[in-house]
């Protein structure tokens, strides 16, 4: 029996090297300003620079949180249901 793991971990290197470097060198991605809050930003004192960078991490941070806590419980009840016994009784319960 042939150990497959090595070929789809190089496999999933190669991809996530290929989706990280798309992020990281498209200018489109660099590009990404909203006119009117550059104008706001520029025009303001630093009192609402400092608020309009706490309001950014407000709306970043409790998601993001909420994503890996949704992520992480997934990844622990992957397998719940794939130790139980697969015998013909317990397809007849349905």
């Amino acid at each position: 029996m042939r150990d497959t793991r090595v070929p789809r971990l190089l496999t999933f290197a190669r991809r996530a090297f290929f989706a990280v470097a798309v992020l990281a060198f498209s200018t489109a991605c660099l590009a990404q300003n909203c006119a009117l809050c550059y104008t706001q930003a520029a025009s303001a004192g630093s009192r609402i620079i400092q608020g309009l960078r706490s309001g950014i991490l407000v709306l970043i941070i409790p998601p993001m949180f909420m994503s890996v806590g949704i992520t992480v419980l997934a990844y622990r009840k992957r397998n719940q249901f794939s130790g139980r016994d697969s015998s013909d009784s317990s397809r007849d319960e349905w």
